[in-house]
This record gives structure tokens, sequence and C-alpha cells, in this order.
């Protein structure tokens, strides 16, 4: 198991819960251990579907094809699951949970990631620590998750959750959507804390834009369009990208 991939994409199709519509068209790709990959794309191209599909959601199904996560097929795991074995998302859009707050949440997610039951005074120094190197506000552990917060401040918090539950693969879906970027460069550089603390963490960044990407370097960039990836390539390509658009992928 230890020679298997970390996470594999191989000939994925997916369509809506309803039939209706095919959105991924056979999507295949590899991320290796302590990797960075981006994934761009035009509106429409099913970047965030691919995301919402990797994690289990039940708006999708996945009509052929694999997802491996260290050599395990999940294609059929729940949600759940996939969390627990290691798989991370951060939305495009983190949702507000009344009632519930950051430490306390921190606390259920972490217990059901290791399977031990954890006490909020044993995660809270971790958190601390982390929250002074993402330049959150300590008083955010004890608020309610994402209730009040800016944009800058849940993509913070994502980043906080995926140092604090050490997952194997993160996905981060547009977490660069409405950022400034001053809060940009912090949420790049706790991406990039949260990899030296664990260089074994695969990343795949989801994103329009070329500005997330010159600060988190990605080993590999890809395009997709039209649910399928149809072209990859280093860093150059996403500059390429950012100047001349998608227009020659057009058909």
């Amino acid at each position: 198991m230890s020679d298997s991939p970390l996470f594999e994409i191989v000939g994925l199709h997916a369509r809506t819960a309803d039939g209706a519509v095919e959105i991924l068209r056979g999507v295949d790709l590899l991320v290796g251990r302590g990797e960075v990959h981006a994934l761009m794309g035009p509106n429409g191209s099913g970047k965030s579907t691919l995301a919402t599909v990797l994690l289990g959601s039940p708006d999708f199904e996945v009509t052929a094809g694999s997802i491996r996560l260290l050599g395990e097929d999940i294609t059929q795991w729940p949600a759940d699951v996939r969390g627990k074995a290691g798989m991370f998302l951060a939305f495009q859009y983190p949702q507000e949970i009344p009632g519930v707050s950051v430490i306390n949440f921190m606390r259920q997610a972490l217990s059901a990631r290791k399977g031990i039951d954890l006490s909020v005074l044993e995660l809270r120094l971790a958190i601390m620590e982390w929250m002074q190197r993402l330049d959150m506000d300590p008083s955010f552990a004890d608020r309610y998750l994402n209730e009040g917060f800016s944009g800058g401040e849940k993509k913070r918090n994502e980043i906080l959750q995926m140092a604090i539950l050490e997952p194997e693969i993160a996905i981060l879906d547009e977490t660069d959507s409405g950022l400034d970027i001053d809060a940009l460069k912090v949420v790049a550089n706790g991406v990039r804390e949260v990899m030296n603390e664990r260089p074994g963490l695969g990343v795949l960044a989801i994103t329009h834009y070329q500005r997330l990407l010159t600060e988190l370097r990605p080993d590999r960039v890809h395009v997709l369009i039209d649910g399928r990836i149809v072209e990859s390539g280093d860093h150059e390509l996403a500059q390429r990208l950012e100047n001349e658009g998608y227009e020659r992928y057009e058909t």
C-alpha cells in the first residue's frame, strides 16, 4: 500500500443525480505525496462539480471510472468515510453553523478522524498556535463556526481545519474566491505552513485565477474544459491562461 499513489482519478465520469446532465466526461489525474496540483478552467467546465464528486456528494452520480486514495478504491464510499480516511475539502463558500463553536466543531471532526474522544483542552493549545500563524484572532475559537466571519476569516478558518485534521489530500475549491491580495497571501502562506508540517500532504487547488498559483507555485497545472482535462503543464501554463484565456480550447 505504501507504494501506491497518494490520490488518483481514473476515467471519471459523473452526472447530476437525476441523470439529466453529464458534467464530468473522463477525468484522469494523479497527485503524488507532497505535490501541489492546480486545476483551472472557465465557468461551467466542471471544476466545482469535480470537487464535490471527489468528496462523495449525493447531488452527483459517478457513472464510470474510479477515485483512489492510498491505493484504496473509494468511489462508492460515503462522504464521512472519505473524510475519516484523510480527504479534506475547503469550500468556495464555507457555511455558517450557528450554535457550534469553532473549537467544538474541531473536536468533533478530529475525534472522528482519529477514532478517539478528544477534550477541548487537548485541542486549544494546538488551535491557538495555528491561529497565530494564520493571523486569526484567538477569540474566534469560541465563536460560532463562520458566523459573522469575513470572507478572509472563513477561508483562514478552513486552512486552520486543514492544519488540525491532518488530511492526506486537501482539495481547495476556489479558496481564493472573494479574497483581497493580503488575505490571499495569508491563506497561501497557511497552506505552505501546513505542508511544511506535513511534507507528504497532497493539494489539489481549483481556481479561476493565476494569482493564487503565484503564491502556491504548483508542481503541475491542469486545464479542465467541458468535463475533461485537455492540457497539463507547469506554472508557465497558468501564466499563459492568465494572459490568453481559454479561447484556444474552444471548438
